[in-house]
């Protein structure tokens, strides 16, 4: 799985701050510790201090969807998403085959990753968000302190 984090920033309420890294989902059931609300992305083999995992952005392909709750998968695994009947959407996009971003907060990372959505949009229309998706996440891996 991709995903993108948001640090902590007490200086800015939380609802407002916005995601800000990309690790890879791989990363987030291997190497995250702690609980909801207070997870750490281990970067120990980067030789950088762990991130503290806030509101996180994931891309992945709907596998299924049952009333607020879907199943994605992108390259490097699986993952979960609750609470989607409360979040906004735009045009209908729990239909499996759909390649989706879902904002959310983590809630656990093992045996994989699941999250309380916050937002979910359909980016199925230009496939470049699939395939640059990765990238992505290596870029700003590189850039990040």
């Amino acid at each position: 799985l991709l995903y993108k984090i948001s640090s902590l920033n007490s200086s800015v309420p939380l609802c407002m701050q916005l995601p800000s890294v990309l690790p890879k989902a791989l990363g987030l059931r291997r190497d995250t510790e702690g609980s909801p609300g207070a997870w750490r992305l281990s970067r120990a083999a980067a030789g950088r201090e762990p991130l503290e995992l806030v509101t996180v952005w994931m891309q992945g392909t709907v596998v299924a969807a049952d009333g607020g709750e879907a199943r994605l998968r992108d390259p490097s695994g699986a993952f979960s998403v609750c609470g989607l009947e409360r979040v906004p959407r735009g045009r209908p996009c729990l239909v499996p085959g759909k390649y989706v971003m879902v904002m959310g907060v983590v809630q656990a990372c093992s045996p994989e990753p699941c999250l309380q959505a916050v937002k979910m949009t359909d980016l199925s229309d230009n496939p470049i968000h699939e395939s640059m998706w990765e990238l992505e996440v290596e870029d700003l891996h590189r850039n990040i302190p």
